[in-house]
């Protein structure tokens, strides 16, 4: 039950929407009280010293004071304005603002760590799963005599990597949101997988071993190489575009020269490329010194990077030993 009679006109004082109403508040004898001299005249205030509210002329000689105590407004002019130190309970502190921070950057130690890490757990895992299935095919004849004979296979998988790369280079949603970016990232390294290991059942298992143990041997090199040297490679992508356009447009022709030096200097030049793309990279990868680098949230970015020069590093030089051996 609600108290009307708690106000001192008998109507509660919280309920504030009774104003403005007729009746409200009821007049009383003597209120309000009149006092002689109420309000003052000839000006407000008597004595100066205090500015005048609204409604009231300001007395003869009275001056507004400058705002901010005669400084310019430090917000408009773009000054640092002291924050609020809660362990001390003041404003100022010990520093300003600085709208320039944005959170931990990716010169953070810490975060830059664990971003390496993590690129290197998944390029481990793409390695591994490629691994088993030039494996199998490699090993096991009647599955690599059916995948021989039904080269549809082979179209289809090449058919969803580049799917699958297209989508997870140009849509940054996918690519960074969780599982989402683990599916596109399997069936990828599945299909490369299978496509590769379909392109290196036509070639004897000990040149597919030769060319594994190569390809391990000097991603290791340049990899220790990238993370050591004082080079940036990073200011070298259009260089590298630029190379891998010439590359293309040379390998094109080489499908109509059957000849053995030309497929042995392209598959020289493809090598060489790719392994001075998995230096730039690494480089990117690791940021910190560097011009450019990959943001930390880019991790399927960069792990793909890695994967895609290991992957055609191989396949190159799989084609220097099977063409060096014909």
């Amino acid at each position: 039950m609600s108290q009307w009679n708690s106000g001192p006109y008998g109507q509660d004082p919280n309920q504030a929407y009774y104003a403005g109403q007729p009746g409200y508040p009821p007049q009383q004898p003597g209120y309000p009280p009149q006092q002689p001299g109420y309000p003052p005249q000839g000006g407000y205030p008597p004595q100066g010293g205090m500015p005048p509210p609204s409604g009231y002329p300001p007395a003869p000689g009275f001056q507004q004071p400058p705002p901010y105590g005669g400084q310019s407004d430090p917000y408009s002019a773009g000054e640092q304005v002291p924050f609020y130190d809660s362990s001390a309970g003041t404003y100022g502190g010990a520093g300003y603002e600085d709208p320039e921070v944005k959170g931990f950057g990716f010169s953070d130690q810490t975060i830059r760590r664990g971003f390496i890490r993590k690129v290197y757990s998944i390029l481990a895992v793409q390695l591994v799963i490629t691994l088993a299935f030039i494996c199998w095919l490699l090993y096991h004849v009647p599955s690599q005599k059916y995948v021989q004979n039904n080269p549809a296979f082979f179209y289809v998988s090449l058919a969803t990597v580049f799917v699958t790369l297209i989508c997870l280079a140009c849509c940054g949603e996918i690519r960074r949101k969780a599982p989402m970016n683990f599916i596109f990232l399997l069936i990828f390294t599945v299909a490369e997988s299978f496509m590769l290991a379909t392109a290196a059942s036509t070639y004897k298992a000990d040149a597919v071993a030769m060319a594994v143990g190569i390809t391990a041997a000097v991603c290791f090199g340049l990899t220790l190489f990238a993370f050591q040297t004082k080079w940036d490679f990073t200011m070298m992508g259009g260089i590298l575009f630029v190379a891998v356009l010439i590359l293309f447009i040379f390998g094109i022709v080489a499908i109509f020269f059957h000849n053995k030096i030309v497929q042995m200097v392209y598959a020289s030049l493809g090598a060489l490329i790719f392994s001075v793309y998995l230096v730039y990279d690494t480089q990117l990868m690791m940021g910190g010194k560097h011009k450019y680098s990959i943001s930390p949230e880019e991790y399927i970015f960069a792990a793909i990077n890695l994967y895609v020069d290991v992957i055609n590093i191989f396949m190159y030089i799989l084609a220097i030993i099977g063409h060096s051996r014909d």
